[in-house]
């Protein structure tokens, strides 16, 4: 299950928020016993709470709360105390990053449709025993229209940027790795001006874009209240994302940077019931749409975020029977450390500098250091979570020699 919910924090925040917590946060120091000294040929077993960075709703503490009696609203409320209820729809556009190539093929099919984005003219293609239809970029910021029977036909040649549908039905595109249906509208879209590059974008209405969303990040087959609340969560995080879009010709990308995304092929009907159930509900904050970060595990204890709904505290919720990720451990080598940070040489000491206050150890790492022979290296927690491969910053060593 671990791998359905990987860290929920956007790569453009992540910088701003490591450096906030080394310079500007209030944090805890850390325990005099937060240090602990690495013989040679050692065996270091961390042990941690929790899956992900912890900022608003557990997933699993989600679950926890729906199997505890909680409606999907009070969920809501307990992950993101200081909002109200609202709304969200219209449409919203997704980078596909499976597609790489500078090109949008897709199957033929009855109805399909291609669109000049410029000129906003539109044209039903001809069912002339063509199998695929592309667009690819042509001189002078135009797009080229083509089809495939036995080799590639050229049809039309637009003004701009261009996209096809198919009258509300999923159209097949082709990628590199496959065929992939997707709701809505396939645009083939410049980056900038003046650029030979195309992207594939994917333009479609909210709901059916949760459709691709929800099942993705969490089994659709959980509590319902625990879907549904993911469903709230995944909307507000999408407006909240067209509102800071990522590019100027698309709002989201579809991987775990922003939300996974897998269209069409991705829905489940428990799912798609719970989108139903909530349709159009949003959470926001001063009449916009909250930054609603989620993540795998709270581990007993949300984290505090960059925004003041994402509030530290206690989680009930998260440890009931079924989390796998509320406790763990590993173990590694002082060499593995070693390796890790090549710096420092011969490892010999690791030392806690600060933690976030909150649970078991004085809460999450919020900077550590190694201390060896050649040297030593600070790093946050979040650097340290990445680099030592961790599920989340709230973790704690124990020592031991290895014979």
């Amino acid at each position: 299950m671990p791998s359905l919910f990987p860290p929920r924090v956007p790569r453009r925040l992540l910088a701003c928020l490591v450096g906030g917590l080394l310079a500007g946060a209030v944090t805890a120091p850390a325990a005099a016993a937060d240090s602990w000294t690495v013989p040679a040929d050692a065996r270091i077993t961390i042990r941690g709470h929790g899956y992900g960075h912890g900022h608003g709703m557990s997933q699993y503490g989600a679950e926890g709360a729906a199997r505890a009696g909680l409606g999907y609203r009070k969920i809501a409320r307990f992950y993101y105390p200081g909002t109200s209820w609202g709304r969200a729809g219209g449409r919203i556009a997704v980078l596909v990053s499976a597609d790489t190539s500078d090109d949008v093929v897709v199957l033929a099919r009855t109805g399909l449709t291609v669109r000049d984005l410029g000129s906003t003219e539109r044209w039903t293609l001809p069912e002339n025993g063509a199998s695929r239809w592309r667009l690819a970029a042509g001189p002078g910021g135009t797009t080229v229209v083509s089809y495939l029977t036995k080799a590639w036909h050229q049809w039309k040649v637009l003004t701009s940027d261009a996209e096809l549908f198919a009258g509300g039905e999923p159209i097949q595109l082709v990628t590199p790795t496959g065929t992939r249906p997707y709701r809505g509208r396939l645009r083939s879209a410049r980056p900038s001006p003046g650029s030979s590059a195309r992207d594939t974008v994917n333009v479609l209405a909210m709901d059916n874009y949760l459709r691709g969303v929800v099942p993705l990040e969490m089994p659709a087959l959980w509590s319902p209240a625990a879907v549904q609340a993911q469903a709230v969560a995944a909307r507000t995080y999408a407006a909240y994302e067209r509102a800071h879009p990522r590019a100027r010709h698309y709002q989201i990308c579809d991987t775990t940077s922003c939300q996974v995304y897998g269209g069409y092929a991705a829905e489940h009907p428990a799912s798609n019931a719970a989108i139903d159930a909530t349709r159009g509900e949003a959470l926001l904050v001063g009449g916009q749409p909250a930054f609603t970060q989620f993540s795998s595990s709270s581990g007993g204890w949300t984290a505090a975020g960059s925004v003041p709904y994402l509030t530290a505290r206690a989680d009930p919720y998260d440890g009931w029977s079924g989390n796998p990720v509320h406790s763990w451990s590993v173990v590694v080598t002082d060499e593995a450390v070693e390796a890790r940070f090549p710096a420092i040489g011969n490892l010999q000491r690791i030392v806690v500098v600060g933690r976030d206050g909150n649970g078991d150890w004085g809460g999450r790492v919020v900077s550590m250091r190694v201390i060896g022979s050649a040297g030593r290296v600070t790093v946050s927690g979040d650097a340290a979570r990445s680099v030592l491969g961790l599920r989340s910053t709230w973790f704690t060593f124990a020592v031991r020699a290895a014979r």
